[in-house]
């Protein structure tokens, strides 16, 4: 009822500054703006049960607890000032009912530059302040006196109302005929043609006209000044805890309060119209208790009571509003404002009692209502884009009892919303919408998470399976490829207990990706039995996650139950993601470790994996060096040495310039080494590597070494191979021993040789042309590469019909003596293009 006085203190001046044309499109305006949004928020109220928190929980449970928290906090800061806004307007309607208790008064002598026959007593702004404080004041005592108090008092409040609002239409009709008032000149036609059109002026701080007035009038800050009065749709939502049926009371009790009051206001605007002169309208702020009969001065005890009864309302809804966001638990800064259920929220309440006395200092109701209009106009433009948002994805959990709903109508209303606010001033509307981010920024830092199925949530969801499908099962092109690293994280031996992952693997997958875009997965096996492990997976799985979200590293994670790491690993190459999401480069880290006693199956998983990469088309990067990879802090200096060795589709390539948009590795350079097997081929592959390099923006120095992959191993000393020469012969006695034990085993079993579970073919010649050829890359691998960052080559596949401890010792060979070293393996297919 309050609001209804509002709008009848505010319908006059309206409708004498604007006419009454205007003041019909601003009412329409209004009232289709909070119709709109009462329909959204009908909707959303009856899609489930409401606890605390009005529209706080709806817009938090529909946006997500960031959005909900910013714009729940802005709509605490409308009620604690429109608390203020009551509180003047109860003390401005008590000194215009009594001058004489005005400390300071002020009175008006001339309207627009023309002398008036009797002084027009208005209000000083310090007596504003200092009453206004003091019932601030008495308001709070009672508002700790506990709802069940103010509750109680509330209906008292009605009685006065109702027959003053009776009294105030009585007298229009009768308008005092036999006993005129100047201006008063009853229901008029010629009253109404006159005030049909706007008039617009400037007045002082106390509205009274003024040719020199410190105050501009426009329909847009008419708009701010009428707004309050239909800011009461959302008085059943804040008290939601304590309504029996929210799901019933909310629709029918919004709708009905907004559609009569709208319908008031029409028929109020058009009766101030018609009934008195325009000086009338804009000089008398109390024109209701002027035109009211029988009993004028009812109306003025109404306006205080109403007043005084809604400043209680906002100082007891307000805290609970505000204790509602502290008890979600989601800033830590706010566990000072927590209350028990049930309990009072004495700290919030105090807290809001200090926000109106600061509000109440300023004195001037026509500087405090844009901002309420604002703080309340954000909250309505959250409530439509929260039925806007889920009734447009329409997820299986949204089936609202209240079905009159569209997601167009609550997209007007928030657009509605939005454009009121840069009516009224685009200065508070930027200010308020800064506010708001500048919460939703500092929730999104400091915040504790909350799942709390909000729309947002759905909204990836859908939009995620329309990308995917979109995506199809067509071969993405080479401009659109992205590394979707699988990252392979059982570790070749034992890690530190709670470490579920090597802690430099996530730093390499990082590296991988292009200003942090992409998406890493990765999985870890267990061995045993599903049904057995299913609960030590899940807890594994939480681990993980856990570990990737403190690497910072955008990446899910996966954990496989299989009887052994090779069988698992079968399966999560051939099903680990959805069509074209699917990883497409296997990275795990080398064994290094691989020749200790108790891990002898190492060599034929190592091999199996790479094989099952190889079927399963599947890129693969081996780590070595993994211990002393750089984190993003490490700078690293010298260069990014590639042996191109065989064509990989671009891929190391690509590698390579990913790694240079790393802090860590930018400021190497590329190098790139090709083989030639004839000196006279040397200038021209320089020549085509240069131009391929060229045509795919990649800067790099390339070198071309000769080197006859089939010649025998030279001699020569303090050549590189002297280095690894002890390895070489260690390892060639090693693989001797290795076959000779399965050529005894193979005669004892009268079989033929077998290794790794199946039988194999060794030609030793072909054994030692392996060794050679690993021995001879790695050399030239040190005589170039000694200073490198880092160092990628090209893996060799596995021989289909060697034991896997031979391609053990070949790789070992391969990488000795080198600290760090990438091993790719690129698929079928092109990663970059020449074309644009």
């Amino acid at each position: 009822m309050v609001r209804i006085y509002l709008s009848l203190l505010a319908c006059q001046r309206i409708v004498g500054m604007a006419g009454i044309g205007q003041t019909l499109l601003l009412v329409s305006l209004c009232g289709t703006c909070t119709f709109l949004t009462s329909i959204s928020l009908s909707a959303i109220a009856t899609n489930g049960a409401m606890k605390g928190g009005g529209p706080y929980y709806l817009i938090g449970r529909a946006l997500g607890p960031e959005v909900g928290v910013s714009i729940g906090l802005c709509f605490f800061l409308g009620n604690a000032v429109a608390g203020a806004l009551y509180v003047l307007g109860a003390v401005e309607t008590f000194l215009k009912a009594v001058p004489a208790a005005g400390i300071f008064r002020e009175a008006a002598t001339q309207v627009n530059g023309t002398a008036v026959t009797q002084p027009i007593e208005s209000p000083s702004s310090h007596d504003l302040q200092i009453y206004g404080i003091v019932v601030t004041i008495l308001l709070c005592f009672i508002v700790f006196g506990g709802v069940k108090m103010i509750n109680r008092v509330a209906p008292a409040f009605l009685i006065p109302v109702l027959f003053s609002v009776v009294c105030i239409f009585l007298g229009i009709f009768v308008a005092r005929k036999d006993h005129p008032t100047e201006g008063i000149t009853g229901l008029n036609s010629q009253t109404f043609r006159e005030n049909w059109s706007s008039d617009y002026q400037k007045t002082n701080n106390a509205g009274i006209p003024q040719t020199d007035g410190s105050v501009t009038w426009d329909f847009n800050s008419l708009v701010g000044l009428f707004f309050p009065a239909v800011t009461g749709i959302m008085a059943g939502s804040n008290r939601s805890s304590s309504l029996k049926d929210t799901q019933r009371s909310i629709p029918v009790g919004t709708l009905a309060a907004t559609l009569a009051t709208t319908c008031l206001y029409f028929i109020s605007l058009v009766l101030f119209g018609s009934v008195a002169s325009r000086e009338k309208l804009l000089t008398d702020r109390l024109l209701t208790a002027t035109v009211a009969w029988p009993f004028p001065s009812l109306i003025k005890i109404g306006i205080i009571l109403s007043t005084m009864g809604a400043a209680l309302q906002s100082l007891t809804g307000a805290p609970r509003l505000l204790a509602a966001i502290a008890n979600d638990d989601i800033l830590p800064i706010l566990n000072y404002f927590k209350a028990a259920d049930g309990g009072e929220p004495h700290v919030a309440t105090l807290f809001t009692a200090f926000l109106c006395i600061g509000c109440v200092i300023i004195g001037n109701l026509d500087l405090i209502t844009p901002t309420v209009t604002m703080f309340f106009l954000l909250c309505y433009t959250g409530v439509n884009l929260s039925c806007f948002l889920l009734d447009l994805l329409d997820a299986p959990s949204w089936r609202p009892r209240w079905k009159f709903h569209h997601w167009s109508m609550s997209l007007v209303g928030a657009l509605l919303c939005i454009v009121i606010m840069f009516l009224i001033s685009w200065s508070f509307t930027v200010v308020s919408l800064a506010l708001a981010s500048l919460i939703y920024k500092y929730v999104s830092i400091k915040g504790k998470a909350g799942d709390w199925g909000d729309g947002f949530k759905s909204a990836y969801f859908q939009l995620a399976l329309r990308s995917l499908r979109s995506l199809g099962a067509s071969q993405v092109h080479p401009k659109n490829w992205y590394p979707i690293p699988l990252i392979f994280c059982r570790p070749w031996g034992k890690l530190p207990e709670n470490v579920p992952c090597h802690p430099k693997l996530a730093d390499f997958a990082n590296c991988m990706k292009k200003k942090g875009r992409g998406m890493s997965i990765f999985v870890s096996i267990l061995d045993g039995d599903y049904h057995e492990r299913a609960e030590d997976a899940k807890t594994a799985c939480k681990q993980l996650s856990t570990y990737i979200d403190y690497k910072n590293c955008e990446g899910v994670a996966e954990i496989v139950v299989a009887p052994n790491m090779s069988e698992g690993f079968r399966g999560i190459i051939q099903t680990m993601g959805l069509g074209n999401l699917k990883p497409n480069i296997v990275v795990m880290r080398y064994p290094e470790i691989w020749r200790r006693e108790n891990l002898t199956e190492i060599p034929a998983t190592f091999v199996g994996i790479i094989n099952d990469c190889i079927v399963a088309n599947k890129a693969v990067v081996i780590v070595k060096g993994l211990d002393e990879w750089p984190n993003e802090y490490q700078r690293q200096y010298g260069t990014i040495d590639l042996y191109w060795i065989v064509r990989d589709g671009g891929l190391m390539l690509l590698l390579s310039q990913l790694l240079l948009t790393k802090a860590s590795f930018e400021n190497c350079k590329i190098q790139v080494f090709c083989i030639a097997e004839d000196d006279g081929d040397a200038e021209g592959l320089k020549a085509d590597v240069k131009k391929f390099l060229y045509d795919l923006r990649m800067q790099a120095e390339v070198f071309v070494i000769t080197m006859k992959w089939d010649a025998q191993m030279d001699g020569g000393g303090g050549s590189p191979q002297d280095e690894s020469s002890e390895a070489f012969t260690s390892a060639q006695q090693r693989i001797d021993d290795y076959l000779t034990q399965m050529k005894v085993r193979a005669q004892k079993e009268g079989t033929p040789l077998r290794a790794d579970g199946k039988p194999v073919v060794v030609n030793e010649k072909q054994v030692e042309k392996f060794l050679y050829t690993t021995l001879k890359l790695n050399s030239i691998i040190l005589r170039y590469s000694r200073m490198a960052a880092v160092v990628l080559v090209s893996l060799p596949p596995p021989p289909l019909s060697h034991p896997a401890y031979f391609y053990m010792e070949y790789m070992d060979l391969l990488l000795e003596n080198v600290p760090r070293i990438l091993i790719v393996r690129g698929y079928r297919r092109d990663v970059v293009t020449l074309f644009t």
